[in-house]
């Protein structure tokens, strides 16, 4: 029988009997459509091209949603997960109304979240979002997006805000970035990464080091064959302070316009495949498997995935 989770601990509620809330303000400042085509891409989506082709689409619990789009501005999605026997989902409804977008979800932990996106002038976004019941999250973010130049910052909206600032320079072939993280409560950096990628259309190759530079990854993604969209990738992870190695191999290939097959193979000795199919217009069914050859009395994974969209 599938049970829902119990609610989240929310204890330290109960020492404050104001309403609680959680506030986002985010403000966009993006260049024209040609200056975010042609610059660089976040820090964050450096190394993007091979992690997706290596962790996107592997699913192993039930998932289903559903997407009902509308003429009038309003669309409306139904998210669910079954995890074992643990069921979990969220439903979310989205509308727009000339240069105003408002999202609002509800999921099973009775968090309720809403985003309010605005168009101020062209090249201009500004977003308000909160979640109840949760004040403490408050931030700002600011983003950037520029001919060579793309940056993101945020700051939490709150006594002792986190401080988070990234950048990324170069254009869509080439980009170096960086990204730094600051906790004022502890003074106290919470992240400090940089990485260099080169990206072209057939291949994409990025170096990343993270964890406070105690760890490199360097990835590569090359297209063998843009006729099957048969591509491949890998990915190397070097841990400076234990000297320890890890890697994933993988691909994906076309076996007609509307299936693809995915492989993985990673050093742990874990081997994944997944199949996603079109099985009609934006509906997508997609099977994921995944077994452990070094654990041979523990049981396969296996995980179905089904997106419907009328």
């Amino acid at each position: 029988m599938l049970w829902f989770p119990p609610a989240r601990d929310d204890s330290f509620l109960r020492s404050n009997s104001d309403a609680i809330f959680e506030l986002h303000l985010n403000i966009s400042f993006l260049c024209d459509e040609e200056a975010m085509g042609n610059g660089p891409a976040p820090f964050t989506e450096i190394g993007k091209r091979a992690r997706d082709l290596l962790t996107k689409d592997y699913n192993y619990d039930q998932k289903f949603s559903l997407a009902i789009p509308s003429s009038t501005g309003m669309g409306f999605t139904a998210t669910g997960v079954k995890k074992g026997q643990i069921f979990v989902g969220d439903i979310s409804t989205q509308y727009r109304s000339g240069k105003t977008i408002v999202d609002v979800k509800v999921d099973t932990y009775s968090i309720v979240s809403t985003k309010v996106t605005y168009d101020v002038v062209p090249g201009t976004k500004a977003a308000i979002s909160f979640n109840v019941p949760d004040h403490k999250s408050g931030k700002l973010d600011v983003h950037y997006l520029h001919h060579h130049a793309a940056i993101n910052s945020s700051i939490g909206l709150n006594p002792s805000p986190l401080l988070e600032v990234s950048a990324a320079i170069g254009s869509k072939d080439i980009a170096i970035g960086g990204e730094v993280g600051f906790d004022t409560a502890s003074s106290s950096f919470t992240k400090y990464n940089a990485g260099v990628s080169f990206n072209k259309q057939d291949f994409s190759a990025a170096l990343l080091l993270t964890d406070k530079g105690q760890t490199v990854k360097a990835s590569y993604a090359h297209v063998v064959n843009p006729l099957t969209g048969t591509e491949v990738a890998a990915e190397m992870t070097h841990r400076l302070s234990g000297f320890q190695n890890s890697f994933s191999l993988g691909s994906v290939h076309k076996v007609d316009p509307l299936t693809l097959v995915k492989t993985r193979f990673s050093d742990d000795g874990k081997v994944a495949i997944s199949s996603q199919r079109e099985w009609r217009p934006k509906s997508l069914v997609t099977f994921s498997a995944e077994y452990d050859t070094k654990a041979i009395s523990t049981a396969p994974k296996f995980g179905l995935s089904l997106a419907l969209k009328p």
